[in-house]
Formats: structure tokens, sequence, C-alpha cells
């Protein structure tokens, strides 16, 4: 994988991995993470962000993904940033941005 579109996060899932099973036989999953960030702010307050981010994987990736990670699952994901749109049932244009996940790293316990 090239370092010009490269992503390393790791967080907890926070949904159950949404499969689509394609007529040739492929899949693909898609999931949300979340990734907590804390720093202390001007009042000596300590403060904790949460974002969100979209992952899909495909092929073996998300067969692992739908054997392995519940919602909840703390998981380590590498990958590039991909982006799509399209239009939606009232012919407004809506932009996604996603994670394509090239690896998976299971963490935490059961």
């Amino acid at each position: 994988m090239s370092l010009r579109n490269k992503v390393t996060l790791i967080g907890f899932t926070g949904k159950e991995v949404e499969t689509v099973n394609f007529e040739n036989g492929g899949v693909k999953i898609s999931v949300s993470l979340a990734t907590n960030d804390h720093y202390t702010n001007a009042k000596g307050e300590k403060v904790e962000e949460t974002q969100w981010h979209n992952l899909v994987a495909f092929g073996k990736t998300a067969e692992i993904f739908q054997k392995y990670v519940p919602k909840g699952k703390e998981i380590a994901i590498e990958g590039k940033l991909t982006y799509r749109s399209y239009d939606d049932k009232d012919g407004v244009k809506r932009y996604i941005t996603e994670i394509r996940i090239d690896e998976l790293l299971l963490l935490g316990s059961k």
C-alpha cells in the first residue's frame, strides 16, 4: 500500500457489521468505528472528543469482520480514504467518506 493515502485507526465498532453479498460470491461489509481523543482545555477541564468513521471491507477481510467483530469490539485498522457520492430519493447529491480496509487487527478480550 502506498503512503500517499494511508489511514491507521484504533477504536471501537459502533454497530453490528452490515453485510452485502454479491451475485458473483463477493462480500462487502460496512461498520462504523469510534475513536476517542482526550485533551485539557484552557480552563483545566479534561475534554473527550469522539470521531466516527465509516469503514468498508471486501473479500477475506470482510469475512473476518462477519465472524469476529461484534458491536463494541476494539479493533485496529489500516486502509485508505475513499470518497463517493449518490443522489438520494429526493434527487439531492450526497457525499460519503469511507475508509477501505486493507488490514485488520482484533484487540481486547472476547
